[in-house]
């Protein structure tokens, strides 16, 4: 007979874990909100509540450093409902007007891509700057800002704290470039529907182009983000293609192990894409305000995620780490800007 009570067998739990589990979830949505109201204020209202909410994110770990009592919920929210929060981005890409009146725009934004992310790299080679944070800020300015990054940040083995690094870059830099295409606008030698495809094609969010396209009225903004919408779906074939090359990397590393883990999400990408663009609204009604209010559901969630991404994020590695990165993603943003307005 034993003498080991069944007590002293059983692993004691902590009665806390839950409570500090929805806690800590709770704090990333509570600073989303306090992102929210800064957006509000002016100035900010440009920035917009992501990029604010990562401000706060990161000023809070510098004042305060990370509380670590929260930190599985936190990690819930930067892992987890960032990976929710991408799937239901799907729904934003309407798949058959891109393959129906997109085309001719899908090739030049292959070429926008492959410009932006080949260009960033290779200035942050010459600048010598961090190889993970410039990739990201690659693919982020050629594709579609912190859901691209948010996407292929696993596929490349990219830290939380780069992550967060390229997505407060892009965020910030892209509000800049939006607000400065506004002011060009009156002067560009260009008719309302070519700088609306200019924006589309060059900058960095589908909310950036939309700050920048509305005020060329209805006709160029729906033309912006069709060009934008094109760019969201070559999302799918970069994921894949990063997949391949950094197989081959391991491969030529000599790695045992060269599997690279898939991104799931990107399939309920895939599936979401072809429900709101074959199904919702056609064979099933979907109000508008229904899909609005998933829209804004998403936008919470990509926000609160990143505030979990950028409580990881320290002020000094960020001087030490991004300002290099930073100068080569500008640089790159403005040739493509140029390189965009040539072939409209």
């Amino acid at each position: 007979m034993s003498t080991t009570s069944e007590t002293e067998q059983t692993p004691k739990r902590n009665p806390n874990t839950m409570y500090n589990w929805i806690a800590g979830i709770g704090f990333t949505f509570f600073i989303a909100f306090l992102g929210y109201l800064l957006a509000m204020v002016p100035g900010f209202n440009h920035v917009g509540q992501l990029a604010s909410a990562i401000i706060i994110a990161v000023v809070y770990r510098q004042l305060f450093g990370y509380p670590e009592v929260l930190r599985a919920g936190i990690t819930f929210s930067s892992k987890r409902l960032l990976r929710v929060a991408i799937i239901l981005y799907g729904l934003k890409l309407n798949i058959d007007i891109v393959l129906r009146d997109g085309l001719g725009l899908l090739a030049r934004d292959a070429l926008i891509i492959l410009f932006a992310i080949s260009l960033t790299v290779w200035l942050a080679k010459v600048l010598k700057a961090d190889k993970m944070i410039s990739l990201l800020l690659g693919v982020g300015t050629g594709v579609c800002g912190a859901a691209a990054i948010a996407a292929v940040a696993p596929i490349v083995k990219s830290k939380d704290e780069d992550t967060a690094i390229g997505v407060g870059i892009i965020a910030l830099m892209g509000t800049v470039f939006s607000i400065v295409y506004t002011v060009l606008r009156p002067i560009l030698p260009i008719d309302a529907l070519d700088y609306g495809i200019w924006s589309g094609m060059s900058l960095h969010e589908l909310a950036h182009v939309a700050i920048a396209a509305e005020p060329a009225g209805q006709d160029a903004l729906a033309i912006a983000l069709l060009a934008k919408l094109g760019r969201v779906f070559l999302l799918v074939p970069l994921c894949f293609i990063l997949i391949f090359l950094m197989r081959r990397k391991n491969a030529a590393n000599g790695e045992q192990n060269t599997k690279v883990a898939f991104p799931y999400f990107l399939l309920g990408f895939i599936l979401l894409s072809i429900l709101g663009s074959y199904v919702f609204g056609h064979s099933i009604p979907v109000s508008d305000n229904v899909m609005q209010g998933v829209y804004t559901l998403t936008s919470w969630l990509l926000t609160a995620a990143m505030v979990g991404l950028g409580l990881n994020v320290s002020f000094k590695d960020l001087r030490a780490r991004a300002l290099k990165p930073l100068l080569a993603m500008t640089i790159a943003s403005i040739c493509l800007s140029i390189f965009a307005y040539f072939i409209i």
